[in-house]
């Protein structure tokens, strides 16, 4: 890398972010992810993609991608997402995704990706037996955020030192083949509470869809009652809630629901706290159901309503895929210039 001071960049600002179609999605995604998603579509031209090539690092059964695909469409849209307003696609039918990743596999070096914690962590004791994809999927990330020439990129602590990654790898490619300013160098975008949400039967853990037990998570398609139900089952502890932050100190499960209920209701916890402290679960559980099944039961609805259209679902991925190749054509065109590519 080079000290240089890097050219600024002088094009359009543009979101982009994506999630994978790796199973159901969960309470924590739609507060992490979905929301937010629909709030930045109206700020700035924004590209929402189905990782379906992030999929395949690990195995998925052939047979059931196309619909995760078509699941994580159809959240897309229960959760506000506009096709009219943002470019909603699979990130296969972009092949100017996979062709400038190989690019930026020749511009990243080694080193970088050897310092990236996530493929550690996924891989765990048997890296030698991990795809090669897994190991250099954060190239593909930088490749997915550049191919749109993306400027702001909604991300969660853990997707942070990808985007990193991704800044070295524009200003080491603008820098190599002398084209200053031509990649932006993306910026982080975080907006509001409600990036990680732990599970309702340990406050210690993140909200998953591997857990085993499906009483940890409020399913996206869940319908009232079962929202409720896990609600009203969630792990507490036997101490009413206190009037400030630093009384929930060791208390996760006390955290993780206030937490919940300041992010559904577009309150801080201090204000939750304010408004319940001094009363049990037992009176704060049925006032987080009631505003649970008011948020997510709607979003479940038309989920399973989406879903028995397959048809509507795959015309939206088509256009959000042919707008998303109006934009990501040109800069690829552009990129075999400057790398030297045949052109015939």
């Amino acid at each position: 890398m080079t000290d240089q001071a890097p050219a600024p960049y002088a094009g359009p600002q543009r979101v982009l972010s994506g999630v994978q179609p790796s199973g159901d999605l969960h309470l924590g995604n739609y507060l992490g992810a979905l929301a937010k998603f629909a709030r930045i579509q109206h700020e700035a031209p924004t590209f929402i993609f189905v990782a379906d090539l992030h999929a395949i690092t690990v195995w998925q059964e052939p047979s059931k991608l196309k619909q995760q695909v078509r699941e994580i469409a159809a959240a897309y849209l229960a959760t506000g997402l506009d096709p009219k307003v943002a470019s909603i696609f699979a990130q296969s039918a972009v092949p100017e995704h996979a062709e400038l990743a190989w690019v930026f596999n020749c511009v990243a070096r080694l080193g970088w990706l050897d310092r990236m914690t996530q493929f550690k962590e996924k891989s765990g004791k048997h890296k030698e037996r991990a795809s090669v994809g897994l190991y250099t999927y954060p190239v593909l990330q930088a490749a997915d955020i550049l191919i749109y020439k993306a400027t702001h990129v909604p991300v969660g602590e853990d997707q942070k030192q990808h985007l990193e990654l991704t800044r070295d790898i524009a200003q080491k490619f603008n820098n190599d083949f002398a084209a200053p300013g031509f990649f932006p160098l993306p910026e982080p975008l975080t907006q509001g509470p409600g990036a990680r949400v732990m599970s309702l039967r340990d406050g210690s853990a993140k909200m998953s869809k591997s857990d085993p037990s499906d009483y940890s998570r409020i399913n996206l398609t869940d319908d009232a009652d079962a929202i409720a139900q896990k609600v009203k089952k969630a792990r507490t502890d036997p101490e009413p809630l206190p009037e400030t932050m630093e009384g929930l100190e060791g208390r996760p499960e006390a955290k993780n629901l206030v937490g919940i209920y300041a992010a559904l209701s577009g309150k801080t916890d201090a204000e939750v706290l304010a408004e319940f402290a001094g009363q049990g679960f037992g009176a704060f559980k049925p006032k987080l159901a009631d505003l649970a099944v008011s948020v997510m039961a709607p979003i479940g609805g038309e989920m399973r309503r989406l879903l028995a259209d397959p048809g509507e679902i795959d015309r939206v991925l088509a256009e959000g895929a042919g707008r998303a190749r109006e934009i990501a054509a040109p800069v690829m065109a552009e990129v075999r210039r400057l790398v030297g590519f045949w052109a015939g």
